[in-house]
């Protein structure tokens, strides 16, 4: 119990909080809930109600698609940021037992916000994780404990800290926070060489539906599987997880070659990129600019490469395989691995190594979309997806390369199956209108670009990509959506995992604790 705030005075603050605060829930229910966290010694400081001074901005400053954060979508009735596992165990004991909905949040960074938003099911809670963000290096036995509140710039920080050949293959998106992405699989610029982050997860601790905290050995191999690539609020919160670092080279090799689109150039690109060299890894961006001198519209492609070694051989590998691009020895800049992270990043190399802990939210809205293609797509489409990009005011097109180590795991060792046969990924966005002006023009032209690519990416099914939840695919209804109608969306996120994971969700958690608008239903709903 807390020794400086007396019981009396933490529950009349509470009451006056409450008493202010218009909400949709019921002043008992709510009252209850602080009262119970109360009662695992929680803490009045980490509790924020809507009235609260600083709901707003603890609210807005994880949420990463601003759209989730306008007046119009519904707010949680309350945020709590444990600042330790036993508050987040305090947490769910207290939701479960006064049958309050619960979202839980590390990073925010997830497209439709359902870490934060609910839009099927009110009133609702946020278990917000951002004060969890220890990290504990061990370069002795190559490995590291990082909880789930840091972010993906943090964690690569702490490692360039203790060691210059070690590093971590996950995202590149330095804001992400850990706990998510590793959830859904997380893919960066390692993965062509060592897989995803979760394929490199070796011990993770979670809060189960009844309280307990879980490592590996208690958990089970199942859940262990489940949670390693099987989306985020499904089975339980994910205090932390122990990660296995990979060797990288003192030096590795980065460039930029940026060029007006030259659909030739992009369909040699589909045959070759992932089929290189496992340690080189060339990703496209492709977005519209003005030109300088006559302020025309025109589409670009910037070929991003790392590679995990010196200029000469990377040289020598790309006039072998992809002299199309003209890579020469003037276009390569020497560098670390961890300063690689902020090349790719739009940083230059002798950047500050501090822009890597910034926890910076972003600035526009969008929509996201992925698919992931496993034939080269024809000139005459890129020609066609030329006219539909300068059609859109901030379209961009992600073209990131598969193949390596992607292609040796098996598609059923996690709930990632995206692995054997799929040359790259396609992640498409486009930038949505603050206020929600023009928001359904640009929602029709990335639904329109996305039913225009069905014949040149995957089938049987169309995947997708769960860390970019797209509710497109469909939705649960209150969470008593059956198997089958989340299927739909299921088996494109996971193909076959799908029904594996139902079978997780129904050991862990009948009654369906964990849930959201695309949640891992059970098998038989037991409320």
């Amino acid at each position: 119990m807390n020794s400086i705030i007396s019981p009396t005075i933490y529950i009349i603050s509470v009451l006056f909080l409450l008493s202010a605060s218009q909400t949709t829930s019921s002043p008992i229910q709510q009252t209850s809930l602080i009262q119970c966290l109360f009662q695992h010694s929680i803490p009045l400081s980490t509790i924020y109600t809507p009235k609260n001074s600083s709901f707003s901005s603890v609210l807005v400053s994880r949420a990463q698609n601003p759209i989730f954060a306008e007046p119009a979508v519904p707010k949680p009735e309350l945020i709590f940021t444990p600042l330790s596992e036993s508050h987040v165990q305090a947490a769910v004991i207290c939701s479960k037992e006064l049958g309050i909905h619960m979202r839980v949040r590390s990073g925010g960074h997830d497209f439709e916000g359902v870490s934060y938003v609910s839009i099927i099911e009110t009133p609702f809670i946020v278990l917000d994780l951002t004060y969890l963000r220890s990290i504990s290096v061990n370069i002795n036995d190559n490995s590291a404990w990082v909880q789930v509140g840091a972010t993906l710039g943090e964690l690569y920080y702490k490692i360039a800290e203790k060691s210059n050949v070690h590093g971590f293959p996950a995202g590149i998106c330095t804001t992400l926070g850990v706990g998510g992405h590793i959830t859904g699989g997380g893919y960066g610029i390692l993965m062509r060489k060592y897989g995803l982050a979760a394929d490199n997860v070796i011990d993770a601790r979670i809060v189960d539906v009844n309280g307990r905290v879980l490592d590996r050995a208690a958990m089970g191999e199942d859940l262990f599987w489940a949670i390693r690539g099987g989306g985020g609020g499904s089975f339980g919160v994910i205090l932390s997880w122990k990660i296995k670092l990979v060797a990288v080279p003192e030096i590795v090799t980065v460039f930029t070659i940026t060029k007006t689109l030259d659909t030739k150039l992009l369909y040699r690109w589909q045959k070759v990129a992932y089929k290189l060299d496992e340690n080189l890894f060339i990703r496209i961006l492709m977005l519209v600019t003005n030109t300088s001198t006559t302020n025309e519209r025109i589409i670009t492609t910037s070929y991003q490469g790392v590679f995990l070694g010196g200029a000469d051989k990377l040289v020598q590998v790309m006039q072998k395989r992809f002299p199309e691009l003209g890579l020469t020895k003037k276009d390569c800049i020497k560098t670390s691995w961890i300063r690689s992270v902020l090349h790719i990043n739009g940083f230059p190399v002798n950047s500050s190594l501090e822009l890597l802990t910034q926890r910076n939210t972003s600035s526009a809205s969008f929509k996201g979309k992925a698919d992931f293609v496993r034939e080269p797509i024809p000139e005459i489409a890129l020609e066609e997806l030329h006219k539909r990009l300068l059609e859109e005011d901030m379209p961009v097109i992600v073209w990131t390369p598969y193949g390596g180590m992607m292609g040796k795991i098996p598609e059923y060792e996690t709930p990632f199956p995206q692995r054997k046969g799929t040359m790259f990924k396609f992640h498409y966005f486009t930038s949505l209108d603050a206020g929600g002006k023009n928001v359904p023009k640009h929602m029709n032209w990335i639904r329109s670009l996305y039913d225009y690519m069905t014949p040149y990416v995957s089938k049987f099914p169309r995947g997708a990509y769960v860390n970019y939840r797209d509710f497109d695919l469909g939705i649960n209804k209150k969470g008593n959506t059956s198997v089958i109608q989340a299927s739909v969306w299921g088996v494109k996120y996971f193909k076959g995992n799908f029904q594996r994971l139902v079978k997780v969700k129904t050991e862990v958690d009948p009654e369906n604790f964990f849930r959201h608008e695309q949640s891992i239903p059970p098998l038989v709903l037991k409320r």
